[in-house]
């Protein structure tokens, strides 16, 4: 440095990392400060504590170096499907890079373009070791789609990293023995991800339930086709704190999803895509679930109105609601819904073809504290139900439709009266909206920042200047609104400054803004 270095000579080590910590959410930053001096360079890397490391490539010379760099790094993210630095790949040495080199062609060849390189696997069960004996003080780990680590570096690792909070297997093919030390070591695990791990079984879950259930907060498990109702029976039994479980598997039943409302009262986010599990389990979560927060059903062809009512009648507090093709729902379980569940902030029907305008109403004067609402191939619902959305549910900040052919102008404009707070309004392919509704939105939300009008045939330019006169967009899209033109566009220039994108594809030819 020129002239007099007053930071260096002023600022102790602890000041100085403790500022480079608080710049955590800027990894440009972070690195502009290690190239200050050596004294920055090396401190910088002593207050690093999470890593994202891309996988594809040459890594092994690449995670025994940081392991060596940074010593006190308690996250790591490690995606497979993600390629390393280039500056790393040269620096592996010309045998690994010719090898790199040489797969990376064979890939390319095999598919045909450059998205080969994002399936290679690098990471094997030595550099999980190695990465276990230099992050000693490991708290999460996710490790993505890694298909060559094993039951034998998984149970390496757990080994050496017994502060293990947070354990994310996404796609990794590891069995039942590595999972089972995980139980054995891991004692304060709280989050585990057990997606796409088709090499577990049923012996490994009850492993890990028995040896970290107490701890055990977080878990997700899909598409493992050999973890069945034995496994949630185990949960049930030793998890009794668990607060989250997302399941997706048809090898799941009412037996396995009525151990775990029986067993874990603490449950406050379920998400269930499980198309065996009927009424009868829905029903025992409704009884036994009272803190149950946020409730996720997909494709539950064996779900009714009836589990429905157990819901609104048991979990008073519950304020997030998704309900995806479920097709045996009517109006008279989303009513139990509203007049049940009065806190309810966020609620999504999706494809849900037997619930219509009443249920919704039913919303509406119920549900005074809703702020997102998003109806999705809701062909049944129609202006009735916005109408008195709009008179009930006034802290209402984003709504969201799609292919909702019976709400038109009259519900617009119902949502743009009663919902002034409105933040973000996303309709696509609502051919009965036009312009009269949106100008609406723009006369009396102005508080509106995110617009998107996707495939809106009948709104045109007089909407958008209505937009334009009353709202401060930051984002809008217009793509597919075949009536928009360059007046519309001209007026959200003038009348929006701080837009910062702007999405005008698949409009006519006449619409070119010189």
């Amino acid at each position: 440095m020129r002239g007099h270095d007053r930071i260096n000579r002023c600022l102790p080590d602890e000041l100085l990392i403790e500022i480079f910590r608080r710049l955590h959410d800027s990894k440009p930053s972070r690195d502009a400060c290690s190239l200050v001096c050596k004294r920055w360079l090396n401190l910088e890397r002593l207050s690093r504590s999470t890593l994202h490391i891309g996988a594809s490539g040459c890594p092994d010379h690449y995670l025994s170096r940081i392991t060596r760099r940074f010593v006190n790094v308690k996250t790591v993210h490690i995606d497979e499907r993600l390629p390393l630095p280039i500056q790393f790949r040269r620096r592996c040495g010309s045998e690994s890079t010719s090898s790199y080199t040489k797969k990376r062609r064979y890939v390319k060849e095999k598919s045909g373009s450059e998205d080969g390189d994002f399936e290679m696997s690098c990471i094997s069960d030595a550099m999980l070791s190695v990465l276990g004996e230099g992050f000693s003080k490991l708290e999460k780990l996710s490790l993505i789609w890694c298909n060559n680590v094993t039951s034998s570096g998984l149970a390496s690792l757990a080994q050496k990293c017994c502060l293990l909070k947070s354990l994310d297997l996404q796609g990794c093919y590891v069995g039942d023995p590595g999972l089972a030390a995980v139980g054995q070591c891991c004692k304060r695990l709280e989050d585990l991800n057990l997606r796409f791990c088709e090499g577990l079984t049923d012996a490994g879950v009850v492993e890990l339930a028995l040896g970290c259930g107490k701890s055990l907060n977080t878990l997700g498990v899909a598409a493992c086709a050999k973890i069945t109702d034995i496994s949630l029976e185990a949960v049930g039994l030793h998890c009794k704190s668990l607060e989250t479980l997302s399941l997706d598997s048809e090898y799941v039943s009412d037996k396995g999803m009525l151990a775990v409302a029986k067993g874990c009262p603490l449950l406050k986010v379920l998400k269930i895509q499980c198309v065996n599990v009927t009424d009868e389990a829905l029903a025992v979560v409704g009884t036994c679930c009272l803190s149950l927060e946020f409730l996720a059903l997909y494709s539950l062809q064996k779900f009714t109105d009836k589990g429905l009512r157990a819901i609104g009648s048991g979990c008073k507090k519950l304020k997030n609601l998704t309900l995806s093709d479920c097709y045996f729902l009517s109006d008279k379980g989303l009513e139990a819904i509203a007049t049940g569940c009065k806190e309810l902030t966020h609620l999504e029907v999706n494809g849900c073809h037997n619930i219509g305008t009443l249920g919704l109403e039913s919303i509406g004067k119920y549900c005074q504290q809703l702020t997102e609402l998003a109806l999705l191939f809701c062909q049944k619902i129609g202006n009735k139900a916005l109408l008195e959305v709009g008179r009930g549910c006034n802290k209402l900040q984003a709504l969201h439709l799609v292919d909702c052919s019976s709400i038109g102008d009259e519900g617009i404009c119902g949502i743009a009266r009663g919902c002034r707070n409105l933040k973000k309004l996303h309709i696509r392919r609502c051919y009965e909206i036009g312009n009269k509704g949106i100008s609406a939105i723009g006369e009396y939300c102005n508080s509106l920042t995110d617009l998107s009008l996707r495939f809106c045939d009948r709104v045109g330019d007089e909407a958008l200047v209505a937009i334009g006169q009353g709202c401060s967009l930051h984002h809008l899209n217009v793509s597919g609104c075949h009536q928009i033109g360059d007046a519309g566009i001209i007026a959200i220039a003038r009348g929006c400054p701080q837009l910062r994108s702007l999405d005008i594809s698949v409009l006519q030819d006449h619409c070119l803004v010189q």
